[in-house]
């Protein structure tokens, strides 16, 4: 019996210890990071569609350019470089602009899509209780 009590001792002793370690990775993992880009919904979107895979063109008779995803949502220029610019998205630069350069997200871009899919958003729904006893009385139809 001593050794049992000495082994469950040792095992609290060393769980505790797990506990006080992980504190501060839990607190940094749940605290939002420095300078964090608060994703509108609207670049949540743009992430999304560019999750699926993604190429930039070039117009070829006005110029314009613009991302076309895999499921032919439009992303505006100026977003895409807004995401290049926070670092969540990456192009690549190989093929000409005409021919649709690959776009896709960098770890960055998929742990922000990951931490925007994590937040909650609400409060879970109440239960909706009904009464147990039945009306003592039907209902009159006209």
């Amino acid at each position: 019996m001593y050794h049992l009590e000495q082994a469950s001792s040792a095992r609290d002793a060393a769980a505790r210890k797990v506990l006080v370690a992980l504190e501060p990775i839990e607190a940094a993992a749940t605290a939002p990071a420095p300078g964090a880009m608060q994703l509108s919904t609207d670049d949540h979107a743009a992430l999304l569609a560019i999750a699926d895979g993604a190429k930039l063109y070039e117009h070829l008779m006005t110029g314009r350019m613009s991302v076309t995803s895999a499921s032919g949502t439009r992303i505006p220029h100026a977003k895409l470089q807004r995401l290049e610019g926070a670092g969540l998205v990456v192009r690549d630069t190989g093929p000409p602009v005409h021919a649709g350069q690959p776009v896709s997200l960098t770890d960055a871009g998929r742990a922000t899509l990951f931490a925007a899919r994590r937040a909650p958003t609400t409060q879970p729904p109440k239960s909706f209780s009904r009464p147990a006893t039945s009306p003592s009385t039907p209902a009159r139809r006209h």
